[in-house]
């Protein structure tokens, strides 16, 4: 990296808030251990407040997003470091969680699989990669790309945004810095400002905290406008281990006020999936009648259960 480059990325984050330094933690290098602790859980727990503010943000990206996908769209999260890998985290629990095919919600970190175990800090300027990344998975409308970036001005998750834009993708941008200091265009700006890091510049802690709370809230939201969910409990969940038969087991007897017996035979005729067993179960039919009534009701059981 040449001077002139690293003068122009020194001049884009001397005034950022994530890269601060404050004075109230300048004595933390002669702080006991508890007291340590102490200060990095009162900055943490500042962070859900932050989130809180930015809900209206929040359900304007999952009513996008949620119509993206009914229209047979995904979700591509891109970011570097840190962001990166909270995106990668993100897509990885949707399908246990919710049964989603794995292609739904997609995380996709600058330098590859290997930086995801180990930090390659140039990855974040590789945006020559990008074209490259948007032909090998096709994205384009009515998909959703989301970028990730505690600062805001990551080349990648940036660039992944701007070039998501040119090929008119509805865009999500998820940063810790005010929004009004964002030069960046996206349908939909997420920013959880929640001021300088203990650790001055390290956004691991507090920035990755609350970017870690966006992106649980708005996938879950999500998944629940798209009938994932009857009443709080995980229905398209699907029994591929040992801990998941056992909870897709405890769900059914629980809906179903049915005995263990009942719930492994329901479970057993519906392949696995939670929410055709218990479909089979209230109204004594078989899968493909079961599917059909879900299908009918999009997905959402409370309908089916209500209205049949």
């Amino acid at each position: 990296m040449s001077e002139k480059d690293i003068k122009r990325v020194y001049d884009e984050i001397r005034d950022l808030i994530t890269e601060s330094s404050d004075p109230r933690f300048s004595g933390i290098d002669r702080s006991d251990t508890t007291e340590i602790l102490r200060i990095i859980n009162a900055e943490d727990a500042k962070v859900a407040d932050a989130v809180k503010g930015e809900i209206p943000h929040i359900a304007k990206a999952v009513d996008l997003i949620v119509a993206n996908l009914k229209a047979g769209g995904r979700i591509f999260y891109f970011g570097a470091g840190t962001s990166g890998r909270l995106g990668i985290l993100d897509a990885a629990e949707c399908p246990p969680t919710f049964g989603t095919d794995p292609d739904m919600v997609q995380g996709i970190i600058a330098g590859g699989k290997e930086t995801v175990f180990l930090s390659s800090e140039g990855a974040e300027d590789r945006v020559d990669e990008l074209p490259e990344i948007f032909s090998k998975h096709e994205i384009k409308p009515p998909d959703t790309v989301i970028g990730i970036s505690a600062s805001y001005r990551t080349p990648y998750a940036k660039d992944a945004v701007e070039y998501a834009r040119k090929r008119n993708c509805t865009t999500v941008y998820i940063a810790c810095n005010p929004r009004k200091s964002i030069k960046i265009g996206a349908d939909v700006l997420i920013c959880p400002v929640v001021g300088p890091e203990v650790v001055a510049g390290s956004t691991r802690m507090k920035s990755a905290l609350a970017q870690k709370m966006v992106l649980t809230a708005l996938s879950t939201a999500v998944m629940i406008k798209l009938g994932k969910l009857y009443r709080n409990l995980m229905v398209d969940l699907l029994d591929r281990s040992d801990k998941l038969s056992a909870r897709s087991i405890k769900i059914v007897m629980t809906i179903l006020e049915c005995d263990f017996e009942t719930a492994v035979s329901l479970l057993k005729d519906a392949k696995g999936w939670v929410k055709a067993a218990l479909v089979m179960g209230k109204f004594s039919i078989e899968l493909h009648e079961a599917k059909k009534m879900i299908d009918k009701y999009g997905g959402h059981l409370y309908k089916v259960f209500e209205e049949e």
